[in-house]
């Protein structure tokens, strides 16, 4: 059986959170929108379907998870999920934060404005609480 390792796009652009059931939990290094992405730990996925039918479920569990800890953190206007994988080939689900004044506006936040990392107090702050808020409804461990 093959081993999972995080495709190192994913794992140059974002930080980790915590392990779900299924999926890693990462925070994308780009303090521009509140931004996580989850990766399921299954070796050579890059489709949702390709997963078995538990962990479809549970990936979506967690998307779920992770919509509500965003909309408890930041009480945005929109959350936007999205599984692209157009650059990056690993099945990963974008779980963004979305705000009428963000630089995006309501458009797609590719492309807009270049990512813009988070300073390292507000980077450590971010992931703690999205973690704790994470763990209050199931499990997070620490990776």
């Amino acid at each position: 059986m093959a081993q999972f390792d995080l495709h190192p796009t994913l794992a140059a652009d974002t930080v980790p959170i915590g392990r779900l059931q299924l999926c890693r939990a990462l925070l994308m290094n780009d303090h521009t929108y509140p931004w996580m992405i989850l990766v399921p730990e299954r070796a050579q996925i890059r489709e949702i379907h390709q997963l078995a039918a538990s962990d479809r479920a549970a990936l979506m569990d967690e998307i779920v998870r992770a919509q509500l800890a965003l909309d408890e953190i930041y009480e945005p206007d929109k959350l936007n999920v999205a599984a692209l994988g157009n650059a990056v080939p690993q099945l990963h689900v974008h779980v963004i934060a979305r705000f009428r004044s963000d630089p995006a506006g309501m458009r797609p936040v590719w492309g807009v404005a270049p990512a813009a990392p988070y300073a390292p107090d507000a980077l450590r702050q971010t992931r703690e609480r999205i973690a704790e808020t994470l763990r209050r409804s199931g499990p997070c461990s620490a990776i």
